[in-house]
């Protein structure tokens, strides 16, 4: 053989191709299984956005869905129950946030008077009681306000709000 020459391929050669082809295809069959099952099976995706129809919830009145196997208030605020939200100095409070930072605008205007709020006390994780001032935790005392922001208790944190949109004026996606 002269130098720079390229040899021919003998059958040797392609065995060695079609063996190492062989178990690359293998390899990867032997794979895929274990990094599939890894994935979030169906019935967990079909929970990962849930949507509420607001049509049936009248003023003044909550209802609880469940989302992510959490139970989720929405919840219809009077416009008595909006103003005392909003009159709130929020600035003073624990975990301060605005009532207006609290909920999501819908053709360009903040929908106040839909509050929607993932019902776990931040502090053990119990499940608020609706009051006539916003929330109490019955387990430890834990008060939130008409806008689920911390009052009183061993709470750290306000109640969490799920990233929610408006799809129409009578429905929302929660997730």
């Amino acid at each position: 053989m002269v130098a720079g020459q390229a040899s021919e391929p003998t059958r040797r050669d392609f065995l060695y191709i079609a063996s190492g082809g062989i178990a690359a295809v293998g390899a990867a069959a032997f794979i895929w299984p274990l990094v599939d099952q890894m994935n979030p099976s169906a019935d967990v995706l079909a929970l990962s956005s849930i949507k509420v129809d607001l049509s049936p919830v009248k003023e003044g009145e909550q209802i609880t869905v469940m989302w992510r196997s959490k139970p989720v208030f929405v919840r219809h605020r009077t416009a008595k129950e909006v103003q005392q939200a909003e009159a709130t100095n929020w600035k003073t409070m624990r975990d301060p946030q605005s009532d207006d930072s609290r909920v999501v605008a819908f053709g360009g205007a903040l929908q106040k008077q839909w509050l929607v709020l993932v019902g776990i006390c931040t502090h053990l994780g119990c499940i608020p009681l609706k009051t006539d001032k916003g929330y109490l935790c019955p387990c430890h005392g834990s008060q939130y306000d008409l806008s689920g922001r911390i009052v009183a208790g061993p709470a750290p944190l306000d109640l969490e709000v799920p990233p929610y949109k408006y799809l129409t004026a009578t429905q929302i996606q929660i997730g």
